[in-house]
């Protein structure tokens, strides 16, 4: 290892739907947050990891910061303001508007209580003309003073590799906290019932909203690991739910659980053999029982 090599913990935050996860996914060069046009896609802190000859840089994805519903938004609010005060950078990721709206506002005004500090990244720059770039950092220069400002386009790949050199620039000199070939420090288990929720929510459009979670019941490698069983439960909040996840004659159900087979493939290198529940628990993201049961422990 070098000797002046640099480790620390970032934070990625933003509204819902900003593309954090895409961006940190483009950063890792795999993908283990799950994307979605949804907002609150990313429930749970995700850690990840990104090595090179300079460092180490662990990522945290935190849920999006927004003004909570219920008990469930509550834990992820929570979750991603507590964060900003155990990092060494902060990444904020906007999109590119000369207009300030109520969800950043409220970000800024959580920001002005953190001594980190703060990269903004402009994101989702390959959907407007050049020229209005430097207007967009202009606009956000006045209300916040920014380490640096860096736009990007986390979709296409544009300027990812100024966001790497930049964060090494504020993060102080450590060890190496992880193996250099760890990406993440999810469990498998966690990963694979994320592949499948993110599925389920791109097959069901805007049918069922975030109302369901998904667990894993079961999950073994046959003798040799050619083969890995995989049994799943997708949990909703309405009986019309679970018809509508499970689709005529079960059609909803079969695409969601091949688009979700093929992913997971991917993951775990073998072949999938993968059976899918569908169960109601009614008002689930009020229950502390069940946010508990489903990985959302508020105590943590």
């Amino acid at each position: 290892m070098k000797e002046n090599f640099k480790s620390g913990f970032v934070t990625l935050i933003g509204r819902p739907n900003v593309g954090k996860s895409t961006l940190m996914n483009r950063l890792i060069g795999q993908k283990i947050a799950i994307t979605s046009n949804k907002p609150q896609t990313t429930r749970n802190k995700i850690q990840t990891v990104f090595t090179n000859d300079d460092g180490q840089i662990i990522f945290l994805d935190t849920p999006g910061i927004h003004k909570a519903k219920n008990k469930l938004g509550e834990y992820m609010v929570n979750v991603a303001e507590r964060t900003l005060k155990e990092v060494d950078v902060v990444m904020w990721l906007v999109e590119p508007t000369d207009y300030i709206g109520a969800g950043e506002q409220h970000i800024i005004e959580t920001l002005k209580g953190v001594k980190t500090p703060v990269i903004l990244i402009i994101n989702k720059i390959d959907t407007v003309p050049k020229e209005d770039v430097l207007k967009y950092i202009d606009v956000y220069r006045r209300v916040y003073d920014f380490a640096e400002i860096i736009p990007v386009s986390a979709i296409k790949g544009s300027n990812t590799d100024t966001v790497i050199e930049q964060i090494f620039k504020y993060l102080p000199y450590g060890p190496c906290y992880y193996d250099e070939d760890t990406i993440t420090d999810q469990p498998m288990k966690q990963i694979v019932a994320e592949l499948i929720r993110e599925k389920s929510l791109k097959c069901l459009d805007e049918e069922v909203p975030h109302g369901i979670a998904v667990y894993i019941d079961k999950m073994s490698f046959r003798k040799g690991g050619q083969i890995a069983d995989i049994d799943a439960t997708i949990v909703c909040e309405r009986d019309s739910h679970k018809g509508i996840i499970i689709g005529k004659g079960g059609v909803m159900l079969k695409k969601i659980g091949s688009a979700a087979r093929y992913e997971i493939e991917r993951l775990v290198e073998c072949k999938v053999n993968l059976k899918l529940w569908v169960k109601v628990k009614k008002e689930w993201r009020d229950s502390e029982f069940y946010l508990k049961n489903f990985g959302y422990d508020g105590k943590e």
